[in-house]
């Protein structure tokens, strides 16, 4: 039986998959890769997918599909995964060896003694090109370290710190389980593929190591500042679909609660700071659009997000206001290093 099944979703990613690749095979046989080649067609991303098959035919399998965006690729993967254990690594990312192989060790240990877990969940670094001093995303002063818990044993997380499709490795059964659905030729659907699950999940542990190199500062890549500028109708239809999901209200839970709001706050953050960063008055439009979809559809978690602190901050008025909105993003930029 594999432990843990390793979707990399590729699209034109032949300049660096490899050594995504090569980080995950330490995992030997108690992994899958599962080389998710998503209609690539400027390069030999397609053949090198398959070289990796042949190499290793009992580790890694080569998917060849139609483009459908990396949301698609996910769900291939997710579908032909075979693991107790499932996660994702971009293609331009790459895991930590000597932390990967403490992970699967602990995940083999779960399913020795039969112990449920849902949601496992480790450190990444952002490997931001130019910079030396790393900065890691780090969950030990927010949870319990090295055991098992349940929402109740969290500590309340600050503005900026949230449970990442870097950080987590879900219950493949328990995605099934919960329809986990992403959207085709869609960006940014890593908060989808977080945030859908959270509510079904019980069992949490937490490793205090830092396992998911995440890569940033190609300029093509997503989130690229002015690409996420331009792909702005995808941040807002993510928004939507993670408001769509479930009411966070329906949630027993106090503290998941709380989380799960403020997941979406930020997530209308994004989309407003990304509308006022375009200088548009149509953005501006699309950004009061959002505003006005959350207050029809959620009017309590409406006035929850929208007179909040960071609510008020994105909707301040005029040039000033907006100023005052930008100021605040690049702090947390700098604080924080997301792009």
């Amino acid at each position: 039986m594999k432990i843990l099944s390793i979707a990399v979703p590729c699209f034109n990613s032949a300049a660096y998959m490899r050594k995504c690749i090569d980080s995950l095979l330490v995992g030997k046989e108690d992994v899958e890769i599962l080389i998710v080649n998503d209609g690539s067609n400027k390069d030999n991303t397609a053949e090198i997918a398959d070289e990796y098959e042949k190499k290793y035919p009992t580790i890694c399998k080569a998917i060849h599909k139609e483009n459908g965006g990396h949301g698609d690729a996910v769900m291939f993967g997710l579908r032909a995964a075979t693991g107790e254990f499932f996660k994702v690594v971009d293609s331009d990312d790459y895991l930590d060896e000597k932390s990967f192989l403490e992970v699967l060790n602990k995940l083999k240990e779960f399913i020795r003694n039969k112990e449920n877990i849902d949601m496992l969940l480790c450190n990444f670094v952002y490997d931001k090109v130019g910079v030396k001093k790393k900065k890691v995303m780090t969950y030990k002063r927010n949870l319990p370290v090295n055991k098992k818990f349940e929402w109740e044993d969290i500590k309340p997380f600050h503005t900026g710190q949230y449970i990442l499709m870097h950080s987590v490795i879900y219950r493949r059964q328990l995605l099934i389980e919960n329809g986990l659905d992403l959207p085709k030729h869609t960006f940014y659907v890593d908060n989808i593929f977080v945030y859908q699950p959270l509510k079904a999940v019980r069992d949490i542990y937490y490793m205090d190591v830092n396992l998911y190199r995440y890569y940033i500062g190609r300029e093509d890549q997503s989130v690229n500042e002015q690409i996420m500028i331009g792909r702005i109708d995808q941040q807002i239809r993510v928004t939507k679909i993670m408001l769509n999901s479930f009411d966070p209200y329906d949630v027993a839970n106090k503290k998941l609660r709380k989380y799960l709001i403020s997941y979406l706050e930020i997530m209308m953050v994004i989309s407003s700071i990304l509308a006022i960063r375009s200088k548009s008055e149509e953005n501006m439009q699309k950004k009061k659009e959002l505003w006005d979809y959350l207050k029809d559809r959620h009017p309590r978690l409406y006035r929850r997000i929208r007179y909040g602190v960071l609510g008020q901050t994105m909707n301040l008025p005029g040039k000033v206001g907006r100023g005052i909105a930008v100021a605040g993003y690049k702090l947390a930029n700098k604080l924080y290093g997301f792009n």
